[in-house]
């Protein structure tokens, strides 16, 4: 059997994401997972990703920006190899603006975008033309960013299942031993044995639910994000609405908080109301405890790192999360910001 110079513990984004990028750099690698592909919260719904806000600047926001900047090619690069989409589009997307104050926030953050986004992307203040696909608006005003793009979560971790096979990479779903420098890439799990390991809570998981409902002729039109709501297009006619975020839960079954996130999702976007419901998700969210992503080395076990949290910005940032832990892990090249490490 070929040696494995890396073992991914963890099929989500991150740990897929990180397998991807660990190929590409001629690693041999192995990715394990206990139950099967996108079992946590990369198997939801939702597939927004969207900025921060150009404002109060920090290694998070610029982090992501990255990420995001990136995105457009690498997953064209994915589905060269794997022959199948992703669902990525960069669709931008589209922001209701309340009052006079709102939209003077929202210029002010136009500014911060032209200094911060590198030319690469534009926040701006636009007025309602009466499009059916765009939101009530009380001002009459809505921002439109053109970073913001759109996944589809479960078609984009096949794609890089396959592609990932056709590179060599092994996929085991079950469990095989470890070889090599040893990642892991759990989730709300991971953080659980972490803050155990540690003895000290690092993060947790957080319940999330969101719902999938079909309404063809709107796949290009940008997102939706609507007083703390998700409104997102994807590429098969589908519309993901998303999504709670729930500190405390009895279980991970939906529930009705599907039935509120549809009909908040009705009322902002008249459309929707006679669309009919796919499917309902819910499941555990990694929420690290500094709200950012963990990256770096497990301590007090040599040769072992984690790559977890990214609350609500998984997809959003797994392209720079593999990126920094590839250079650390099989190039000795740590430039990992000291808030993202374990």
């Amino acid at each position: 059997m070929t040696r494995v110079d890396l073992t991914i513990r963890g099929g989500g984004i991150f740990g897929l994401s990180v397998a991807w990028e660990a190929v590409l750099r001629g690693a041999k690698v192995r990715v394990v997972e206990s139950r099967h592909i996108g079992a946590g919260a990369s198997g939801g719904l939702v597939g927004a990703l969207t900025p921060h806000t150009p404002e109060g600047w920090n290694p998070v926001k610029a982090f992501q920006l990255q990420s995001l900047l990136r995105a457009s090619a690498w997953w064209a690069g994915v589905e060269a190899v794997s022959g199948l989409s992703s669902g990525y589009g960069r669709i931008g997307r589209l922001q209701p603006l309340e009052d006079a104050q709102a939209v003077t926030l929202a210029q002010t953050r136009a500014e911060g975008a032209a200094q911060l986004w590198q030319g690469q992307a534009v926040w701006q203040v636009v007025a309602a033309t009466g499009h059916d696909w765009e939101p009530l608006t009380p001002s009459g005003l809505m921002i439109h960013d053109t970073l913001s793009a759109r996944i589809n979560p479960r078609l984009a971790l096949a794609s890089l299942a396959v592609a990932l096979r056709a590179k060599g990479a092994q996929i085991v779903l079950g469990d095989a031993p470890d070889e090599g420098a040893v990642i892991w890439a759990t989730g709300a799990e991971g953080l659980a044995a972490l803050s155990q390991d540690l003895g000290q809570a690092v993060g947790r998981g957080v319940k999330g639910q969101a719902v999938l409902l079909r309404v063809s002729g709107y796949e290009t039109r940008p997102q939706l994000f609507i007083d703390g709501l998700h409104i997102v297009p994807h590429a098969d006619g589908t519309i993901a609405i998303g999504s709670t975020t729930e500190n405390q839960w009895v279980d991970l079954s939906t529930d009705a908080q599907c039935d509120t996130l549809i009909a908040r999702a009705r009322a902002a976007l008249p459309v929707l109301c006679c669309a009919p419901e796919i499917t309902r998700w819910a499941g555990l969210r990694p929420r690290a405890a500094s709200r950012g992503p963990l990256i770096g080395a497990w301590p007090k076990r040599a040769g072992h790192f984690v790559v977890n949290g990214g609350f609500k910005i998984g997809f959003g940032t797994a392209i720079e999360t593999a990126r920094l832990i590839c250079d650390l892990v099989l190039e000795g090249k740590d430039t990992i910001p000291d808030t993202f490490r374990p």
